[in-house]
């Protein structure tokens, strides 16, 4: 698969369409945004995971609605669902584990 880029409503069909999807909120000025983005590079390439990533500049109304106080932040969903939620940075090996545990990857 490949990340996505997406913005407003766009999120909100893929997390409503998706039967898991990880919400990648960043910003392009925040250093950990970068290097969890390359984490989550990784991960897209070895496992079966939606994973988006939403712009916290350009889409105030979707950080707002799930009440993302920092960035980055990984939302978690499941069937639509808000499952999990993942501040900050985290290392690979941790956070496959983090996945693993909310059901998003096997």
């Amino acid at each position: 698969m490949s990340i996505l880029q997406a913005e407003g409503q766009e999120v909100l069909k893929e997390i409503q369409t998706s039967k898991s999807v990880l919400i990648d909120c960043w910003a392009p000025w925040c250093p950990p945004c970068r290097l969890i983005g390359a984490v989550l590079e990784e991960i897209d390439l070895e496992f079966d995971l939606k994973i988006v990533k939403v712009n916290a500049d350009d889409n105030p109304e979707f950080i707002s609605e799930f009440q993302v106080m920092g960035i980055p932040t990984l939302l978690l969903f499941q069937d639509g669902q808000l499952v999990g939620r993942i501040a900050g940075f985290q290392p690979k090996v941790q956070l496959i584990e983090s996945l693993k545990k909310y059901g998003l990857i096997e």
